[in-house]
């Protein structure tokens, strides 16, 4: 092409209106900076020097190049969180599974296409504790011309809760592998970047979102905190939410939204009051005797005309504990399931398994303290491989992982008492194999091992059902009659609640993709033909 022609489609491109551009070309550079949050400053690793990092958008069926410049002293790389990788593991970025980190001065390009997906999504690192400053949105548009199932909004805003910590978030983990405990909780939550004028820092604000009375505003809600969930409130307003995780919703009202670390919901704020400035406030829900953050991160919704003088309506967060309006949010999100957005929950299973989650304690020689707080899924620890898992898997090579994942606790127990003779784990990097187009159904139970904790877990590259959640133990032969095979929530990340379980379910049409929740990964193979099977690596995939 020559170049006049390829100017010509860049500027068209910086202005989709005039030409339709399937591909979107961005350009990270991991950079570090120094930033002033609570009263200190600290250098940071960020992308062209934001934070949170640039958003990223595109439309349904574009595809996404994106050249990540690694200039900081860390190996790196950048997930693409809730994309479906259909075909191109190797763009999916969690270190060592699908692909050797980006070494410092290295670059690579990922690249990938956006299938069948529309709505807020979220990037961030995936190595190290690098994601708690290296992390940014998503935004995908639906294709031209083809309207949201919902009334269009008058402006579009993202807003991403995360987490600070005053100290070097690498020391943090650091320290916390050394003492064999669990590692320090956050300083603040934050409010695009910000924890808001909650401290004595009087010259530090917060963000604030300018509206105009009798307007809408669609809020692109996203959790890139790395531990909690966390509550999301508006002072004197309710919201609608239309989508989580990239699927549209059955649209409802709610005065309260949860989060958790991963997870994305858009929701529409009706700027229905004639003047005023109103708190919004992101807080963490814990209902189990697990430290965290409890600091509250605050902005404000200011109305055109409002003096800046003019007090703030204030809000009271749900406090902690608040498992009812918890479970009330969760409970209410349904998938939309129209003709054009159809909820295709798998009504036939091949692969029934059980996962219990859970802590343990193993000996650790290095440690001060003699051991080791560590996860395990069904009493497996998972060893991170030196060989990216998917690049053992396309070459044969072996000696990397085994797939002999137990699909079952090795020993039954009760899952949620408090008493167990031994808590050690075992350790190894150990897959669960699935064939191509099955279908799984995957039953997560959170155990008392130590204590019962809330865990977020995401499955790479696969969008799932929701169809059960209850407190307790599962009952196989009770629970399953309970449930929702008609319109359950799609989504990437789930909840396993504290002393609960979570069922899901889902069809392994992704070829060879490796994925991982708490510490585990499946393989999946090929399929038959081309179509079915996953792409060559590219040729900078890194070493």
């Amino acid at each position: 092409m020559e170049s006049w022609v390829r100017v010509l489609v860049l500027i068209a491109c910086l202005f989709p209106a005039l030409v339709e551009c399937r591909v979107r070309h961005y350009k990270f550079n991991v950079v570090t900076r120094n930033v002033s949050r609570l009263c200190s400053s600290k250098p940071i690793v960020t992308v062209n020097g934001r934070f949170p990092g640039p958003t990223l958008y595109a439309r349904e069926d574009d595809t996404v190049l994106v050249k990540v410049v690694n200039h900081v002293k860390y190996n790196l790389t950048i997930h693409w969180h809730g994309i479906r990788q259909l075909r191109t593991g190797w763009a999916d970025g969690p270190a060592y599974i699908t692909q050797c980190p980006i070494q410092p001065g290295k670059k690579y390009v990922y690249n990938f296409t956006i299938t069948g997906q529309r709505g807020t999504l979220l990037w961030h690192a995936h190595i190290l504790w690098l994601r708690a400053t290296v992390h940014g949105a998503i935004v995908i548009l639906p294709k031209r011309g083809v309207p949201y199932p919902f009334p269009a909004p008058h402006k579009e805003v993202v807003v991403i809760l995360g987490e600070w910590w005053t100290s070097d978030v690498e020391s943090v983990i650091n320290t916390a592998m050394q003492s064999g405990l669990a590692p320090n909780v956050s300083d603040a939550h934050t409010i695009n970047g910000h924890p808001g004028p909650i401290s004595n820092c009087s010259s530090q604000g917060g963000f604030t979102l300018h509206v105009v009375s009798g307007k809408s505003y669609l809020l692109r809600i996203i959790n890139a905190a790395l531990n909690e969930e966390l509550f999301f409130k508006i002072a004197g307003h309710q919201l609608t939410v239309v989508e989580v995780d990239a699927v549209y919703t059955k649209p409802f009202k709610t005065n309260t939204i949860l989060v958790a670390p991963g997870q994305t919901t858009n929701a529409l704020l009706s700027a229905d009051r004639v003047t005023g400035k109103y708190m919004v406030a992101a807080s963490p829900f814990m209902d189990s005797p697990i430290a965290v953050d409890n600091m509250t991160a605050t902005a404000t919704i200011h109305y055109s005309g409002t003096l800046a003088s003019t007090t703030t309506t204030l809000t009271n967060p749900p406090p902690q504990n608040a498992t009812p309006v918890a479970s009330t949010f969760i409970n209410s999100t349904l998938s939309l399931n129209s003709k054009k957005y159809p909820a295709n929950v798998p009504l036939t299973v091949d692969h029934k398994l059980f996962f219990t989650i859970g802590l343990g304690v193993n000996p650790c020689a290095t440690c001060t303290n003699g051991s080791r707080v560590v996860a395990d899924i069904n009493n497996v620890s998972f060893v991170m491989p030196t060989t990216a898992l998917l690049q053992a898997h396309y070459f044969n090579i072996s000696g990397v992982f085994t797939d002999d994942f137990p699909g079952n606790p090795p020993i039954a127990f009760n899952y949620t008492g408090s008493s167990l003779a031994n808590i050690q784990t075992m350790n190894g990097t150990r897959l669960y194999r699935l064939s191509y187009n099955s279908t799984v159904e995957l039953v997560l139970q959170d155990t008392g091992v130590i204590a019962p904790e809330n865990h977020p877990v995401h499955l790479h590259g696969y969008n799932f059902f929701a169809v059960g959640r209850g407190l307790g133990n599962f009952n196989p032969k009770l629970d399953p009659k309970k449930f929702n095979l008609v319109d359950p929530a799609e989504r990437n990340t789930i909840g396993v609640p504290s002393g609960g379980w979570t069922a899901i379910r889902f069809r392994a049409d992704n070829p060879v993709h490796t994925t991982w929740g708490l510490k585990m990964a499946f393989v999946v193979d090929n399929g038959k033909g081309p179509n079915e099977s996953i792409l060559p690596p590219p040729s900078d995939l890194p070493k």
